[in-house]
């Protein structure tokens, strides 16, 4: 097994915590060290983070920097890592991923955002200008395959997101539930600028059905008053976040356009934890699920209401696509684990063809895509 060098949020329902947690459950031996909290003070204040975030973090590269140095120098001869896994990796800039991998061990970014897409600005242009500095980068989306290639990557991976075997594992029974947690149809997730997803929910419940919202910021929203009354409390971590999936009858799966989303984590985590996936119809969805047996998709809200209805309407039929969407999205391979042992073996293999003369550019594809295809 490897030993792991884990840079990315220690927060505890962080998904990159909960990627850390994997491979530990995988059998490697993994330290983690939260680059966040080297910079907690500045990103702590409003007005401080929202200028690193609008300025890529440029004005904290020194800081970053000293902060490796510190974490290499500590590192003994039986803790030198053969992977460092730098999750998200908007703060490292190119100087700070070479001397990690002069420890000798081979670098890994996974990033499950759009880091070179439109929608956050130069939020990544430090990320950007680290690409090559790194030996593996993992992506969740076809874009970035090219985009990445162009920006000077060695070799890209391409998989899709992904639930936690744990932290998303259903209620043993329903009655264990909360009743707060119980609803007919749900829809779990912030409130974003310049998407459409608050009015869809208002669509819906314009023709009558009835959501339920959990989630940050909703109140900014130009709908708000339609909506306030459907709103059920804010951001959701832990046992409530299952408990919402798994309490609701149906779950709205929304996509971020901005973020060129065509599938999401929660496309992944609500059939594990047992809810009824209702989403957005796409090349992702489709291959992942049996459209009509294993879930259900919808191009605009009429056709989500129509399902909505249908569903609520036949208990018998939605039962069989529950169950049916758990089944298969455990056999798509789409936990955790499943992916953070792809990318681990990747990173052997890379590491042990180190010494060949040439980098020629490749794209690793050991893919989620190519088993959901499978029935």
């Amino acid at each position: 097994m490897a030993r792991i060098l884990y840079l990315g949020c220690s927060l505890e329902g962080s998904t990159a915590l909960y990627r850390a947690q994997a491979l530990r459950r995988l059998g490697h031996a993994v330290t983690i060290a939260d680059p966040f909290l080297a910079v907690d003070r500045q990103l702590n204040n409003r007005w401080l983070n929202a200028a690193h975030f609008r300025t890529g973090y440029r004005a904290l590269q020194w800081t970053m920097h000293d902060w490796v140095a510190h974490i290499c120098a500590t590192l003994g001869e039986l803790d030198t890592p053969d992977i460092v896994w730098v999750d998200s990796g908007e703060l490292l800039g190119p100087d700070c991923i070479r001397l990690l991998a002069s420890t000798g061990a081979t670098t890994v970014l996974y990033n499950h955002d759009d880091p070179s897409g439109p929608r956050d600005g130069q939020r990544f242009a430090t990320l950007r200008n680290a690409i090559p500095a790194y030996d593996l980068c993992v992506v969740v989306r076809d874009e970035n395959i090219e985009e990445l290639r162009a920006l000077g990557a060695s070799q890209i991976m391409r998989v899709d997101r992904s639930y936690d075997e744990v932290m998303h594992a259903p209620y043993a029974s329903d009655d264990e539930i909360p009743d707060s947690f119980r609803s007919e149809v749900a829809f779990i997730g912030t409130w974003m600028r310049n998407e459409p997803r608050d009015k869809l929910i208002a669509d819906l419940i314009t023709r009558g059905i009835p959501v339920s919202i959990w989630g940050a910021r909703w109140g900014m929203s130009s709908f708000w008053p339609m909506l306030r009354p459907h709103h059920r409390g804010g951001n959701l971590n832990g046992r409530d976040y299952v408990a919402a999936m798994q309490g609701s009858k149906i779950c709205i799966g929304l996509l971020s356009s901005g973020n060129r989303d065509l599938h999401t984590t929660r496309t992944m985590e609500i059939p594990y934890a047992g809810g009824l996936l209702c989403a957005q119809r796409t090349r992702d969805h489709l291959a992942m699920f049996e459209e009509g047996r294993e879930a259900v998709f919808w191009n605009d809200a009429d056709e989500c209401a129509h399902w909505c209805r249908t569903l609520l309407d036949n208990t018998a039929r939605r039962e069989t696509i529950r169950v049916a969407g758990m089944q298969r999205v455990r056999a798509n391979g789409a936990g955790n684990q499943d992916i953070c042992a792809r990318v681990v073996e990747s990173a052997l293999q890379l590491r042990a063809s180190a010494a060949m003369p040439t980098r020629e550019v490749r794209t690793l594809t050991p893919a989620l895509a190519d088993v959901a295809v499978e029935s």
